[in-house]
């Protein structure tokens, strides 16, 4: 399945690229898994992570976020996809998402999870599929 990027926006992973302040912001202000979430929690999330930025190559301005918390070599977390809404409905989140799959997919990771209250629609685009035998899951934490 290829989804392409649409023209005038570009991903990468170049961690100089962020603006931290401004994913923060997104996150801990708009985003329904993460409001309330404190700056230094953030810095340390993306420190952590596989980080993929989405910038408008006109401007350099970044308008999407994702990262990936992974061992690289079994398993990855897909979590904190957030599109500024100033850009939303052109197709960047699942973009965004198919190119993070596609990054991912050399590596040969057994499972790449995520969770979503309402992006269902735009994970299955990708091949995202709901859990099929959820007695097998277990929670620590926040569920």
């Amino acid at each position: 399945m290829v989804i392409h990027l649409p023209d005038g926006y570009e991903i990468s992973t170049d961690p100089t690229r962020l603006d931290t302040a401004l994913i923060h912001r997104w996150l801990s202000l708009d985003a329904y898994w993460a409001m309330g979430r404190p700056r230094e929690k953030q810095d340390t999330a993306i420190a952590g992570s596989l980080n993929f930025g989405l910038y408008d190559t006109a401007s350099g301005a970044q308008v999407g976020y994702a990262r990936v918390v992974t061992d690289g070599a079994t398993f990855g977390w897909l979590c904190d996809v957030y599109i500024d809404p100033a850009v939303r409905g052109k197709g960047l989140g699942t973009a965004l998402v198919a190119v993070i799959r596609d990054h991912l997919e050399p590596a040969g990771l057994r499972r790449l999870m995520l969770a979503t209250a309402d992006a269902h629609a735009v994970y299955a685009q990708v091949g995202f599929e709901p859990l099929a035998d959820t007695d097998k899951w277990m929670v620590l934490g926040e569920q």
